[in-house]
């Protein structure tokens, strides 16, 4: 079944966008393993335009685990269509390499979105701070769903207070 992509936001205020966000809930995929827990993203920007993407989660036996890549908006017409590649520096250049991150949505605080892949594969719901109400976890989630995201599968995940950011 072929599916257009999903829209991304229509205008992003990159600045606003940046710093640290806690993964709420996301599709499962093999670099991030079911087990893991407080799943953070820090965004910062580079001198040279990029964005630094700095992962962090603990695995299943409690230890930090750390990938550091670099985003770049594909698209200045389309500013929710980021690329993202977490390859080592010298090797970003090899095509092929860097993964869809379409922010979807995002509150008018910044303090909530909901980010995918145009494949409907991966979504990735992230808030400001470990826990989000249930009121707009569901809203955030209909709206993936309205979409075409498949939710049956979503991992909630857990924040045990553990610092990773």
């Amino acid at each position: 079944m072929d599916r257009q992509p999903p829209p991304t936001v229509s205008s992003l205020d990159l600045t606003r966008y940046l710093g640290t966000w806690y993964e709420i809930a996301r599709l499962p995929m093999r670099h991030e393993p079911a087990d893991y827990t407080d799943i953070t993203a820090s965004y910062t920007r580079q001198t040279d335009g990029a964005i630094r993407v700095d992962n962090r989660a603990r695995d299943g036996k409690g230890e930090l685990k750390e990938s550091v890549g670099e985003a770049r908006v594909v698209d200045p017409a389309q500013p929710g269509r980021l690329e993202v590649t977490f390859l080592p520096e010298g090797l970003r250049w090899i095509p092929f390499t860097k993964g869809d991150y379409w922010i979807l949505r995002v509150d008018e605080d910044y303090h909530t979105a909901l980010v995918g892949s145009p494949d409907f594969e991966y979504l990735w719901l992230l808030h400001r701070e470990p826990e989000l109400d249930a009121g707009t976890r569901e809203a955030f989630l209909q709206y993936a769903r309205s979409l075409g995201y498949r939710l049956d599968p979503l991992i909630h995940t857990p924040h045990t207070g553990r610092r990773t950011a």
